[in-house]
C-alpha cells in the first residue's frame, strides 16, 4: 500500500484533474473520491478521460475521508472550512478552494462574504521560504489559478526592489474551465466561441490574494474569458523602482524551481505549451515607450493553477520530491 489519499469534490474539473494525476502518481493510492450531485456515479462516467479507473463517487462523508493520510478538497469557495473542521488533526489537507488563503478577515468579507475561516500555510512553493513551511504543515491552502500566474510573474520583482508595488496593472485571459463545471448560459459554446469578454472588472476575488502573496499595494486587474477550455495568459506590468533587467531578476529567483521556466530571449509564453503540465512559462522585457516592466506568464489553470499545484504541495507535505507524479512538459497540439 502506498500513501492513502482522497478527493472531495471529485466531479468538477479540478477534481477530475486531481484524479488523473493521482492515478499516475507512483506513491499515491486513491481510497475515496466524493461528490455531491454526482454521488453514486462511476468516475469514468463523470470523467470519460478516466476510463479504466474503477471507482464510484461517494457522498461527501467526513468519516470516509478521515481514513486517508491526505485529503484534497476541491470544493466551491466557502464550503471547505466546514468539512475540514470535521477531519482529524492528523489527516493532512490541501484545500483547492479559497477558504483559507487570506490572512485578512476584512478582505475575505469584502471579496467573498461570510465568516472568515482563518489562514492556512499558503501553497505556492516558489515563494521564498514557502517550500519549507509547506513541508512542515498539515493544512495548506492552494493558490488561486490567476493568483499563481500573476504571483510567479510579479513577486520576485517586488522582493528585489525592481518594481514599484503601488502601481501594478494586470490583464489576464483564462479558459472557461476556470469558471467551474456547473452549467451557465454565458459559458455555452455558442456564447464563448469567437469572443473575448471581460468579467469582474475591478472586483475579482483573487486581488487580495495576489497583493498578500506579492507585496503589491496597488493592483488593477482585468480578467478576460477566452474561447479555450484551459490555460491562463497574464500580462503583468509595473513601474520600475530602479534600472534593472526584469528577465535576470526572474531567472535568479527561479534558478532552482523545477516548474517555473524563464524562456530564452525572443520566446514568449503561450498557453498551449503548458497544457497538461505543472509548469509556468515566463518572459520579461521593458516597454520602450513607457519604461514599464512587462512580464508575460502562461500556465494551465487546472495544472499549476489548481490540481498540479495541489499535488506539488502534497508531495512536500509527505516528504516526497516535489516533482513526483508531475510533468514539466505540456501536451500540444
Amino acid at each position: 500500500m502506498g500513501i492513502r489519499v482522497a478527493v472531495a469534490g471529485a466531479s468538477g474539473y479540478a477534481g477530475g484533474e486531481l484524479l488523473r494525476l493521482i492515478a499516475g502518481h507512483p506513491e499515491f493510492d486513491l481510497v475515496a473520491a466524493t461528490a455531491h450531485s454526482q454521488a453514486g456515479h462511476r468516475v469514468d462516467v463523470v470523467h470519460p478521460q478516466l476510463t479504466g479507473l474503477d471507482l464510484v463517487l461517494g457522498e461527501t462523508d467526513p468519516t470516509i475521508l478521515a481514513d486517508a493520510d491526505l485529503v484534497f478538497l476541491a470544493l466551491p469557495h466557502g464550503q471547505s472550512a466546514a468539512l475540514a473542521a470535521q477531519l482529524p488533526a492528523e489527516v493532512r489537507i490541501v484545500d483547492l478552494g479559497a477558504d483559507h488563503r487570506l490572512a485578512d478577515p476584512y478582505a475575505w468579507a469584502q471579496y467573498y462574504g461570510g465568516t472568515h475561516a482563518g489562514q492556512w500555510t499558503y501553497g505556492l512553493p516558489e515563494l521564498p521560504g514557502q517550500r519549507e513551511l509547506i513541508a512542515g504543515s498539515t493544512r495548506v491552502a492552494n493558490t488561486g489559478c490567476y493568483a499563481a500566474a500573476i504571483t510567479l510573474a510579479l513577486a520576485p520583482l517586488i522582493a528585489d526592489g525592481a518594481a514599484n508595488p503601488a502601481d501594478v496593472v494586470v490583464v489576464a485571459a483564462s479558459g472557461t474551465s476556470g469558471a467551474g463545471r456547473a452549467a451557465k448560459p454565458h459559458l455555452l459554446a455558442s456564447e464563448v466561441m469567437g469572443d473575448l469578454s471581460p468579467y469582474r472588472v475591478g472586483t475579482h476575488q483573487h486581488v487580495p490574494e495576489i497583493k498578500q502573496a506579492t507585496g503589491a499595494t496597488g493592483l488593477s486587474f482585468t480578467p478576460v474569458l477566452a474561447p479555450m477550455p484551459r490555460g491562463i495568459l497574464a500580462t503583468v506590468t509595473a513601474v520600475p523602482a530602479r534600472g534593472v533587467d526584469p528577465q535576470e531578476v526572474l531567472a535568479r529567483a527561479y534558478a532552482d524551481a523545477p516548474f517555473v521556466h524563464v524562456l530564452p530571449e525572443g520566446r514568449w509564453p503561450h498557453t498551449a505549451a503548458t497544457l497538461g503540465s505543472n509548469s509556468c512559462h515566463l518572459q520579461a522585457t521593458v516597454d520602450v515607450d513607457s519604461g514599464r516592466l512587462i512580464v508575460l506568464s502562461a500556465l494551465d489553470n487546472l495544472g499549476k493553477g489548481a490540481a498540479g499545484q495541489a499535488v506539488q504541495n502534497a508531495n512536500l507535505m509527505l516528504g516526497l520530491p516535489e516533482t513526483t507524479g508531475l510533468s514539466i512538459w505540456g501536451v500540444t497540439p
